[in-house]
């Protein structure tokens, strides 16, 4: 081996400089893959499984409150099937809500919004739903109110002290009365404020006629994930509508 064949100075500091600028472009795309990957799986579980709202109004106080930000399971009704006392999020059936003017917002402020909703930590759709909770399913009778002010699904009278909202002085769970029969593939649904709730009730003008077909339903709300004070699940409150759909058949 001759002098002329083994490697310089200059020589080795160069082939460390491209194995070091090798090792940085290594890094640099796997970097791109990890969050190229995670805003897929992130998209995918926004888009099939769950994602965030929040809420709007206070139609719901007091199981929500005002700004609450909630995690709604999507698989139903799609996998499974609506269930008596759920609280789901659905799109506007027409009519239910007034026109909605465009949120301005600065460039940077709306790019941040737009990544957030992507993978389901944003919901800057959640003016365009309405979130209440289900009392009537396709075939039910629902009726209000009975001598003691309760409302009543297929003649049973429910009990909805755990979750309904009531003015002092009122044992009426609604101010109005109502006798419908709920449509094939559609729900009753109202607030839990319910002397401050533009639900089915109110909504008889419409094109639905209060009632909300379910290929509008989003999804089951299922947590309230902020604040961090109120993280907790959302109850069904199933032994408030027991025996219901036994008394349907």
């Amino acid at each position: 081996m001759t002098e002329n064949t083994l490697p310089t100075r200059s020589d080795r500091l160069e082939s460390e400089t491209r194995r070091k600028k090798r090792g940085v472009g290594l890094f640099l795309r796997d970097l791109v893959i990890i969050f190229v990957v995670a805003l897929l799986i992130s998209f995918m579980i926004k888009t099939f499984l769950i994602r965030s709202f929040y809420i709007p109004s206070g139609s719901m106080e007091q199981t929500l409150l005002l700004n609450d930000r909630i995690i709604v399971n999507q698989l139903q009704p799609g996998m499974f099937p609506v269930e008596h006392g759920d609280v789901v999020v659905f799109r506007d059936p027409g009519g239910w809500l007034p026109p909605q003017l465009p949120v301005e917002q600065n460039a940077i402020v709306a790019g941040i919004d737009w990544i957030l909703s992507v993978v389901g930590l944003s919901a800057p759709d959640s003016n365009d739903h309405l979130i209440k909770r289900v009392i009537g399913l396709p075939g039910d009778h629902v009726v209000c109110c009975n001598a003691l002010g309760q409302m009543s699904v297929n003649g049973v009278p429910l009990s909805e002290e755990p979750y309904v909202s009531l003015p002092p002085g009122e044992t009426e769970v609604s101010k109005d009365d109502f006798d419908v029969v709920v449509p094939a593939d559609s729900l009753w649904v109202m607030g839990d404020n319910r002397y401050n709730s533009k639900d089915s009730r109110y909504n008889g003008t419409t094109p639905g006629k209060g009632f909300v077909p379910m290929d509008n339903v989003v999804g089951r709300a299922c947590v309230i994930s902020w604040p961090l004070n109120r993280w907790g699940w959302l109850d069904d409150y199933p032994a408030v509508f027991s025996g219901v759909d036994e008394a349907r058949d």
